[in-house]
């Protein structure tokens, strides 16, 4: 099959049609790489060749593929109700689910309100909080304040809290009365740090400067990722969100963590406020809720913002916010049958277990040619490249197809390799992980 979609006579209209996302579409569709079967740490081609699953898909089937809980729940889902209307409507499992995911996150954050990707996710957290603010009476706070280097999706609110440059420069002058605090990446004292880095509290003072300029009275929310991922795994200097928080409320703005790569077990804990210490006032969260086996997020806010928003007559609309898909009864389904086996099996808190393992491994690559920084917390890590003179990511790219072509699949981003395996990960699938990228780097050099 792989082989008659390259050479057959219908293999351009085959490969043609699909515009595909954040790809090199030219370069693709010349030699594809094509999925066709996935169980447990594996993948395996149309030709049946065995990838080793080294990013948990797109950062998110943490607990495996293919696990048979999930999958009998979405099966006997769709049997049985296959859509509820969202809208003054809901179905049981909606509810159970709530209640469910409430047990896990950090005191105070107990009420959901459900989306379908992180990106929908990190929207609805952004209109909360200027929403919130409004309902209390304190409308002049609309100003939202990112992070240089942060990824909190591809919709304009979250391009524009965002801080990846080739995420934005195409889209315009994007939202206006965003502003952003400096990233916490710092080679030059916490290069190879195991853990958290031991510089760079003082950076969260950055939030202060833009208090200065924009005055409180105008902020309504700052939003960081706790492990800054698709910008190359920046894990949080030791104190950093500790002093972010303690900032937000000394000037009564809301912190939103994006927790839609952290959540559910992959720092180590049920999310990385837990990990970390630090609660957030909304936290946004996708991915790791269904295993990615149906698109589906969710957006955790503390019980005195969501009660802000409970007042006037009972049958008017609170919120006037929300997704035809929301609580979709699949996803809802399929998100139990994942809070089912992540319980059954410890999967939540594994990686804090196998976090040494996977830091010594990791760590071994210092050294080797082109290597100027390995970056680790819990399951996920990065390791920068020395970029090609002329040719940023050109030299990590080289070497994501070189593993590929060496049956493990990582992810790159700019001249980051960046690792974060299914939480069901064994000593094993590290060390044929880390040798594979060890060979793929000798050669790349």
């Amino acid at each position: 099959m792989y082989n008659d979609l390259k050479t057959s006579p219908q293999a351009a209209t085959s490969l043609d049609a699909y515009w595909m996302p954040f790809t090199a579409n030219r370069q693709f569709k010349k030699a594809p790489r094509l999925l066709a079967k996935a169980s447990g740490m594996h993948f395996w081609t149309p030709e049946g060749r065995e990838i080793l699953d080294g990013i948990a898909g797109l950062w998110c089937v943490n607990a495996g593929h293919g696990r048979p809980k999930i999958v009998e729940a979405i099966q006997r889902q769709a049997a049985e109700m296959d859509f509820a209307p969202p809208f003054n409507m809901a179905h049981p499992k909606a509810f159970e689910l709530a209640e469910r995911l409430v047990q896990l996150t950090p005191p105070g954050l107990d009420k959901v309100f459900y989306t379908n990707s992180g990106s929908e996710s990190v929207e609805t957290a952004l209109k909360i909080a200027i929403a919130y603010h409004r309902a209390r009476g304190d409308g002049a706070r609309t100003r939202l304040i990112g992070r240089e280097r942060g990824y909190h999706g591809v919709n304009f609110g979250g391009i524009s809290v965002g801080g990846i440059v080739s995420n934005r420069k195409m889209f315009g002058t994007l939202l206006a009365g965003v502003d952003h605090i400096r990233h916490t990446h710092d080679l030059a004292r916490n290069a190879f740090s195991v853990g958290q880095p031991a510089h760079g509290a003082e950076l969260a003072d950055d939030l202060e400067r833009l208090v200065a300029l924009h005055d409180a009275s105008t902020i309504a929310a700052v939003i960081v990722e706790p492990v800054a991922g698709s910008t190359g795994v920046l894990v949080p200097p030791q104190g950093y969100l500790q002093k972010l928080r303690a900032i937000c409320d000394k000037h009564g703005i809301l912190l939103i963590f994006d927790e839609v790569i952290t959540g559910f077990g992959r720092t180590g804990a049920n999310f990385a406020a837990q990990r970390f210490g630090v609660t957030p006032d909304l936290m946004a969260t996708a991915k790791g809720i269904t295993n990615g086996s149906v698109p589906m997020g969710a957006v955790f806010a503390k019980r005195h913002i969501h009660d802000a928003f409970m007042e006037g007559p009972d049958h008017l609309i609170e919120f006037f916010h929300g997704y035809t898909y929301s609580a979709h009864p699949l996803a809802c389904a399929a998100a139990l049958g994942t809070l089912d086996t992540y319980a059954g099996e410890g999967l939540l808190t594994r990686a804090l277990e196998m976090e040494p393992c996977f830091a010594e491994a990791l760590h071994s690559l210092k050294g080797l040619p082109n290597v100027i920084d390995v970056r680790n917390i819990g399951l996920v890590g990065g390791i920068e490249l020395a970029p090609m003179d002329g040719q940023p990511g050109k030299r990590a790219f080289d070497v994501f197809l070189d593993c590929w072509e060496r049956g493990v699949l990582v992810r790159t981003t700019g001249d980051t390799i960046a690792l974060s395996p299914p939480l069901i990960v064994e000593k094993q699938h590290i060390d044929q992980m880390v040798g594979t990228l060890a060979d793929a780097l000798k050669r790349a050099a």
